[in-house]
């Protein structure tokens, strides 16, 4: 049963976690050549949060610790060897002869090979386990990094397609109050149309300010991860398409989880380190076998006797069995099958939260994919009820409320777009991670899809830029 756990610990190492590993560290380097600005794409990102990851290089120091248990488990069954010496000056009275003086030297050498200590055998396979699964928990580090770039850096995609919005709407509710304005002097028009044109204005201009800190700090945060502000950043172009999640079957999402997830896998590992420590107590009962070699040799002189050299040599072997201790071996036995029923629940444990973090993560993505979708049309239709509202307006059927409420709406539609979009790529690689299959690959194939080019930074004014998107239709509104 332990072998094919740790071996598929392994392979999932080999294929995914190595490969990662070398995507990180080399491919990216070739994505940009040198530019006279920091450009940004999802590869650079990973690369320069791979250098500098805090999170990541505690993993890695982990591993490195506990890949030293394994020489320690292998030193218990080779020899050990001892030297000790001893030098001694002494004072000696006799009745009332003069004091007498003399020395001792003494050099030993001792030799231990254990030759049958059963707990060593469990010693040995618990520290291999163990640094399996610290491999285990670093690949899973580096999954967890790969979601954290992405997070960071769909976030400021997705503030400043909200930005952007913004500001076209302001331009446009502008636009709508300049008219209301010019029909209120020329007596077409009341004083409300101009006053809700100007407090939408008003709000609009508030959300502005709002959004535009919000990416900020999404810039800094998405900074902070990869060590510095990049100047341009790559999107998604407005007619991509989004892929679906492959398998298309749920419940393959779901046997991947259960078997592959490294939380799954670190967790079977626990609890086969506990199924060892139960064989690792149970051998407190067996006897321990050693042989053991000496050799000494040794120097003096006395009163008694002028000068001595001594040499002794011995081989022997050495049996330990335990007769009694109190019951301390069978309540550590009691104490590791305890932590071993422990260790499979929490493993249990581990596979069902995989196995919902995997359903609830498909589930998320072909939803916010069917969201995209009907976004999509949404937002043609808010295009075309704001150009109708737009020329109701003209001809005196509609009113100023009913054109303000179209750009809002067309607004909010873009929006939630550009939101859904970016939340369906990301929720893709969360349920790849969820399944323990996400690599470099995907994040690659994501990395694709982002080709429009467009600096961190948006400007107040739009026009002419490539954050210049229309936010209606129609032609620009005309006094009636």
């Amino acid at each position: 049963m332990m072998k094919s756990k740790s071996s598929t610990v392994l392979s999932l190492k080999n294929s995914s976690v190595t490969r990662s590993l070398t995507f990180i560290v080399g491919t990216s380097l070739t994505v940009f050549g040198p530019t006279t600005s920091w450009s940004m794409d999802l590869m650079l990102a990973l690369r320069d949060a791979t250098r500098q990851d805090s999170q990541l290089a505690s993993a890695q120091a982990q591993l490195r610790v506990v890949q030293q248990r394994l020489p320690q488990a292998q030193s218990l069954f080779l020899p050990t060897v001892n030297a000790s010496a001893n030098y001694g000056q002494q004072w000696s009275e006799i009745n009332t002869n003069p004091t007498v003086s003399y020395t001792s030297q003494g050099l030993t050498l001792s030799l231990n090979q254990p030759v049958f200590r059963l707990a060593n055998f469990s010693a040995l396979e618990q520290s291999k386990l163990a640094i399996t699964q610290v491999e285990a928990s670093l690949a899973s580090v580096q999954q967890d990094l790969v979601l954290r770039v992405a997070q960071a850096y769909f976030e400021v995609l997705i503030s400043q397609d909200a930005l952007i919005t913004l500001r076209s709407q302001e331009k446009a509710i502008n636009l709508q109050f300049e008219a209301a304005k010019r029909n209120f002097e020329v007596g077409t028009a009341t004083i409300t149309d101009q006053q809700e044109a100007q407090a939408r204005l008003d709000l609009t201009r508030a959300s502005v300010a709002v959004a535009q800190n919000d990416l900020q700090t999404k810039v800094a945060n998405l900074g902070l991860l990869v060590g510095e502000r990049p100047n341009t950043v790559y999107a998604l172009e407005p007619k991509v398409v989004l892929p679906a999640p492959s398998p298309a079957r749920e419940s393959e999402w779901v046997s991947a989880a259960r078997k592959s997830n490294f939380s799954v896998l670190q967790s079977e590992i626990s609890e086969e380190i506990a199924k060892r420590e139960i064989d690792k107590q149970r051998a407190a009962n067996y006897p321990n076998i050693d042989a053991v070699a000496s050799s000494s040799a040794s120097k003096g002189s006395s009163p008694f006797q002028p000068s001595s050299k001594v040499q002794n040599n011995s081989i022997s072997f050495q049996v330990s069995v335990p007769l009694y201790t109190g019951g301390a071996i069978a309540a550590r036995i009691a104490e590791a099958s305890a932590a071993y029923e422990k260790a499979r629940q929490d493993a249990e444990t581990a596979r069902r939260a995989a196995e919902q973090g995997a359903r609830s993560a498909f589930l998320s993505v072909n939803s916010l994919m069917a969201q995209a979708k009907a976004l999509e049309e949404a937002e043609k239709s808010s295009a075309l009820a704001l150009e109708s509202n737009e020329l109701g307006y003209q001809v005196g059927v509609r009113i100023n409320i009913d054109v303000l409420n179209a750009l809002q709406q067309l607004s909010s539609t873009r929006r939630d777009l550009s939101k859904a979009r970016y939340d369906a790529l990301l929720t893709g690689l969360r349920l790849k991670s969820a399944a323990g299959s996400l690599t470099a690959d995907d994040l690659r194939s994501v990395n694709a899809m982002l080709k429009a080019e467009r600096p961190v930074d948006i400007p107040q004014d739009l026009s002419g830029t490539v954050f210049d998107v229309p936010v209606k239709i129609g032609q620009p509104l005309k006094p009636r």
